[in-house]
């Protein structure tokens, strides 16, 4: 009896490594899921789990940021209406003016990118771990 106690303990352990050494072999683990809320942020994992932001490492893709662009164009022509007035008692006459002008150099630019309700997203949990990595979302935005 003693010997099959041992016996069955020992054939639990090696399940238990098998699994973890099967576990261990996957790389990633790809998820999908839909954003449920944005404050605080909560993504529905294909209807088995709710993460929180606890949970959640946000890439630059679902998130807004600040980038510098080189830009190099000009404005669209448009008329202005000026006044002009010669001297004080005479009639204000007025003219059209077009105007334009270049806009060079180096712009800081916001991007909006933050993730909203109902977007549906493409998440990597961390080996091991209770962390998703928010990769990106599915379909243009």
């Amino acid at each position: 009896m003693i010997l099959l106690a041992d016996a069955t303990g020992l054939v639990e352990k090696i399940k238990r490594a098998a699994l973890e050494a099967l576990e261990a072999s996957k790389p990633v683990n790809v998820y999908f899921g839909e954003v449920t809320s944005v404050t605080p942020l909560k993504i529905n994992v294909e209807q088995k789990m709710i993460l929180g932001e606890g949970q959640l490492i946000l890439t630059r893709n679902v998130t807004d940021y600040m980038t510098t662009v080189t830009v190099q164009w000009e404005t669209e022509s448009h008329k202005i209406r000026h006044r002009h007035t010669e001297s004080e008692g005479e009639d204000t006459e007025y003219s059209e003016v077009s105007h334009s002008h270049e806009i060079t150099g180096q712009k800081n630019f916001l991007m909006h990118n933050a993730l909203e309700i109902g977007d549906e997203v493409i998440l990597i949990r961390q080996q091991e771990g209770q962390k998703f990595i928010v990769v990106d979302r599915i379909g243009g935005k």
